[in-house]
């Protein structure tokens, strides 16, 4: 059996999506971003780094010392260019900004994009960025969303990310879907899960 080749989406190809879906002149005209920035900004997670920071769309709206790490050059270099902080993995660890531990850890959009012990091994990777008692906050999209993206891999429900917060020794404060009820997120493409989990150590 032929193993069929997901798109890259660490590819140039895919920052161009990004940078084209977000700059769509509807979505600029309705500000359709305007419920998510005020949903992220209170949460009020303080100094955060945002893996999986792609073309820095949240970034702009994390507030001062928000970092971003992004495995896609090109994602990078846009983010960049908007004026926020980003850096690729291999840049990351000899960074004078991300020396000092980070209040939170954010996962916007990403852990989806890779098998269920990649994402554990992803948000592993990161912890020693965290604070004692900081914050871990995954969010993913809902079936319509991840069925809307080819570069989507394992579907993530409520239980799949409380069970990753769980692995990286995280307790879950807060779960809910936004911006809509849950059962909405089967026709609506961007409603998302929201997990917020704090660090036990």
């Amino acid at each position: 059996m032929r193993r069929v080749q997901r798109p890259d989406s660490q590819s140039e190809a895919y920052a161009a999506r990004l940078e084209r879906l977000e700059g769509a002149r509807w979505k600029r005209w309705l500000d359709v971003q305007a419920p998510y920035r005020w949903n992220l900004r209170r949460l009020a997670l303080g100094r955060t780094l945002e893996i999986g920071c792609g073309i820095g769309r949240n970034l702009l709206h994390l507030g001062p010392g928000a970092v971003g790490v992004d495995p896609n050059p090109s994602a990078v270099a846009t983010a960049r260019s908007r004026g926020c902080c980003a850096f690729l993995p291999e840049e990351l660890a000899d960074s004078p900004e991300a020396r000092a531990p980070f209040d939170a850890l954010l996962f916007a959009h990403v852990l989806e994009h890779m098998r269920r012990d990649e994402a554990a091994a992803l948000v592993a990777r990161h912890l020693p960025h965290l604070r004692s008692r900081g914050r871990v906050v995954l969010i993913a999209p809902q079936e319509a969303g991840f069925r809307s993206d080819p570069t989507h891999v394992e579907f993530l429900d409520a239980s799949a990310l409380a069970d990753l917060l769980a692995g990286a020794a995280c307790r879950v404060e807060r779960a809910y879907s936004f911006p809509l009820p849950r059962v909405l997120g089967r026709i609506f493409p961007h409603n998302e899960f929201v997990m917020v989990g704090r660090r036990e150590v």
